[in-house]
């Protein structure tokens, strides 16, 4: 049941949220690097 409920965010995050992994991650701002972070931790928990 865990991984169905993050197969289902990372959707959403996919649907929803930027695509920020063609820009420099070193200059993205802080709330960038946050979305990208909650973006990781969201695909590496429903592989």
């Amino acid at each position: 049941m865990r991984r169905s409920v993050f197969r289902l965010l990372a959707r959403l995050n996919k649907a929803v949220l930027p695509k920020l992994w063609d820009k420099d991650l070193t200059r993205l701002s802080k709330l960038q690097k946050l979305l990208v972070a909650w973006r990781y931790w969201v695909t590496r928990n429903a592989l």
